[in-house]
C-alpha cells in the first residue's frame, strides 16, 4: 500500500470534538477521524486506533506511529470494555508515561451511573399496576423455555420465588404486573437489585390457559419480542403404573376418588369440588394443576400395591386408605 495513502488514512479528515480537554482525559488535545481510524493525543503521543463488536466478540486495534508501537486486544465478550482498559494499561508501559489503574476508573464510573440510573427511575412515575397477581400459580410458570436463535433456560420455584437459570447466570424474578415479571441477577452476596433495566419477562397462555410462551425484548432494533416456547417441569408415567393408584379412598368419610381421563391424564375428585389434575413430580408423587401448595403421595407396600395415599396442603397432611 502506498505510503502516500497510508499517510492520509491516519490523518485528520473529520472532526469529532473541537474543544477543550474535559476533566477525564486532560491531556486529550485531539479527537478527529481519518479513514476509518479514530484519531487522538494520548498524553502527548498520536494514537490512531478502532473498535469492533459482533455477538460474542470485542476488540480494539491501535498503534502510535511516532514511537512505532502496536496493541490489539481481542476478547470474547459481546460489547465488553475490556478491549479499551487494556490498551490504556499496556499503552502506559510502554510509552513510559504517568500510570493509571483504568479497572478502578471502569469499576467508579459504573458504579456512579447505576446510582444515576437508579435515582432517576425512582424519579419516574412508577408504570407499575397496582393491586395484581398472577394469572396461574407459581408452580405453573416453572419449566423449560426454548427459543431455536436463542437457546434455553429454566424456570424453578423455590419456597414462593420463581428463578430463571440461564447458562451463566441465575435471576430472582419480582412480580410487576399480571404475568409481567422483572429479572434481577443473583451473586455471590444476594440478589443485585440496583441493576434495574428495560428487561421484563411476560408470561403468555394458549387457549386452554396454560402457560404457553415467555417474550422478552432482547433486540433494541426489533419492534417485537422474543418468544421462548414452555415446556413443563414434570415427568412421564407410563399408564400401567398410572392404573395402579385408581381408585376410591376414605378421609374421615370423605371419599377420594382417582381415574385417568384421555388415557394418560390422572385425576382427583372430592365430591363438592371441581376435579384436580394431577401432574407427575417424581415417583409416586404429584402436584395439583391448579392448587399452590397441594400435593399428593401414592405409598407403596412392601408388596407394591397402592392402599393409602398422603395428602398435602397448606393446612396439613392427611391420610387416606382406599376402600
Amino acid at each position: 500500500m502506498p505510503q502516500a495513502y497510508i499517510d492520509e488514512a491516519i490523518s485528520s479528515q473529520m472532526v469529532i470534538s473541537g474543544a477543550l480537554p474535559d476533566k477525564e482525559f486532560p491531556d486529550m488535545h485531539l479527537s478527529n477521524y481519518g479513514y476509518a481510524w479514530f484519531l487522538s493525543s494520548y498524553r502527548g503521543h498520536y494514537r490512531v486506533e478502532h473498535g469492533g463488536n459482533i455477538d460474542g466478540f470485542s476488540a480494539n486495534v491501535a498503534f502510535f506511529p511516532s514511537d512505532s508501537i502496536g496493541v490489539v486486544v481481542l476478547t470474547n465478550q459481546n460489547g465488553s470494555a475490556v478491549p479499551n482498559l487494556v490498551r490504556n494499561t499496556v499503552a502506559d508501559r510502554m510509552l513510559k508515561t504517568q500510570k493509571t489503574d483504568w479497572s478502578k476508573r471502569f469499576a467508579e464510573r459504573k458504579l456512579k451511573a447505576k446510582k444515576a440510573a437508579k435515582a432517576s427511575k425512582a424519579e419516574t412515575p412508577s408504570l407499575k399496576i397496582a393491586n395484581t397477581k398472577p394469572s396461574h400459580i407459581l408452580r405453573e410458570y416453572t419449566g423449560k423455555y426454548i427459543n431455536p436463535g436463542y437457546g434455553k433456560f429454566n424456570i424453578i420455584k423455590q419456597n414462593d420465588s420463581l428463578f430463571a437459570n440461564f447458562t451463566l447466570k441465575t435471576f430472582y424474578l419480582s412480580h410487576v404486573h399480571y404475568d409481567v415479571f422483572e429479572p434481577f441477577e443473583v451473586t455471590k452476596t444476594g440478589i443485585d437489585t440496583t441493576d434495574t433495566g428495560s428487561l421484563r419477562i411476560n408470561f403468555t397462555t394458549n387457549d386452554g390457559g396454560e402457560i404457553s410462551l415467555a417474550k422478552m425484548k432482547l433486540e433494541g432494533a426489533l419492534d417485537h419480542p422474543i418468544e421462548f416456547k414452555h415446556t413443563p417441569n414434570v415427568i412421564d408415567v407410563d399408564k400401567n403404573t398410572l392404573e395402579r393408584y385408581v381408585g376410591d379412598f376414605e378421609l374421615a368419610g370423605t371419599v377420594i376418588k382417582v381415574y385417568i381421563k384421555n388415557k394418560s391424564k390422572l385425576y382427583l375428585f372430592v365430591t363438592g369440588q371441581p376435579e384436580y389434575e394431577l401432574l407427575a413430580t417424581a415417583k409416586h408423587k404429584f402436584s395439583f394443576k391448579t392448587l399452590e401448595g397441594f400435593k399428593v403421595e401414592f405409598v407403596e407396600t412392601d408388596d407394591t400395591s397402592i392402599n393409602e395415599i398422603i395428602l398435602m396442603q397448606p393446612n396439613g397432611t392427611f391420610k387416606a386408605v382406599r376402600k
